[in-house]
């Protein structure tokens, strides 16, 4: 995005929210409803093209109340994920985030596999993590201590933190990384408390919190859009519906640094285009056999790797589609000029 719009009438504003098409802008005026540009809808090619929450754009606002979005302002960080039931198709989940908080509950939601989801999408993004366990009031020391230690035997140099919303144990070192002016952004499933950890960081009844279901003992959904929302010290808080299915997009940088040790095993194969499921000389397979690398850990890679070739072979055939579409069009139009 470049700077034409740099000129009297225009504001620069920050989307808090969104609602379908229509967006809550930020601004020195306050917070104002906006939409984009036809111009702006027009020349899209996709999703990652529109303004997502936490985007700071350049607008025109009319009657001090509603705004026209001409611009978005490059990202320094993108956090997406493949749209549930949509193929190749991605949601944006935030923009401009420096730190997410992975969040789940010790009592029934703790799940390494989908830690390590959350970890790639973040990686890929280069956003900082840090997880976040909360409802450690409800069970005993011992079964925290064991998630712990079963976090850290898989994931290691992310920060590991222990809370409960009810007694605030474990807010004031959750504190310590919650920095002025940086934005952070939740995820994690519904009801493991990330309504009302955002109440009580904000000490306001912002969010809206639900009980856990007793049929199902799965959380009921209390967000149903992502919102931008800032705490006293400055720092930002997005907010999302919860989330159990973390689909990859084409995360392979995200997938390396989430599993590092694996890749690094990989550099010992003897083939280089290895698959690691059946070859001689394979020294992933070599270190499951001796007990050196986990056998959850490589499922989770291989179901993960094969989840993301899958969006990336489907988003190329997307774009082939959308190219022959596309010179089809051209070819239309000037046959038409023709006649």
């Amino acid at each position: 995005m470049g700077s034409e719009f740099k000129t009297d009438g225009f504001e620069t504003g920050r989307i808090i929210a969104e609602h379908k098409e229509l967006y809550i802008v930020r601004t020195d005026l306050g917070e104002i409803e906006a939409e984009v540009t036809g111009n702006l809808r027009f020349t899209a090619k996709g999703r990652e093209d529109f303004p997502a929450v936490g985007d700071l754009v350049t607008l025109k606002i009319y009657d001090n109340s509603f705004g026209i979005i001409y611009e978005i302002h490059p990202r320094s960080s993108c956090i997406k994920r493949e749209s549930v039931g949509k193929q190749s198709d991605i949601q944006i989940i935030g923009a401009n985030i420096d730190y997410a908080l992975l969040v789940q509950a010790v009592d029934r939601d703790f799940n390494l596999n989908r830690l390590e989801r959350y970890l790639t999408i973040c990686n890929e993004s280069h956003v900082s993590a840090i997880i976040v366990m909360t409802k450690t009031d409800i069970v005993p020391e011992k079964i925290s201590e064991d998630i712990r230690f079963r976090i850290c035997s898989r994931i290691s140099g992310i920060p590991v933190i222990f809370i409960s919303n009810e007694t605030r144990k474990g807010y004031s070192e959750l504190l310590s990384h919650i920095k002025p002016g940086k934005t952070y952004c939740l995820l994690g499933s519904s009801g493991v408390g990330k309504s009302t950890l955002i109440n009580n960081l904000t000490g306001k009844d912002l969010m809206k919190t639900g009980e856990i279901g007793t049929q199902t003992n799965k959380g009921k959904h209390t967000t149903s859009h992502r919102e931008l929302i800032y705490l006293e010290n400055g720092a930002a808080l997005i907010d999302n519906p919860g989330m159990r299915e973390v689909g990859i997009t084409n995360a392979s940088a995200g997938m390396e640094a989430t599993f590092d040790t694996i890749y690094r095993l990989a550099k010992g194969c003897r083939f280089n285009d290895c698959t690691h499921t059946n070859e001689s000389g394979c020294r992933i397979l070599n270190a499951l056999s001796n007990g050196e690398l986990s056998v959850e850990l490589y499922n989770n890679y291989m179901k993960m790797e094969k989840e993301r070739s899958f969006f990336e072979l489907s988003e190329l055939e997307r774009r082939k589609r959308d190219r022959s579409f596309g010179m089809m069009v051209k070819n239309y139009k000037k046959e038409h000029r023709k006649k």
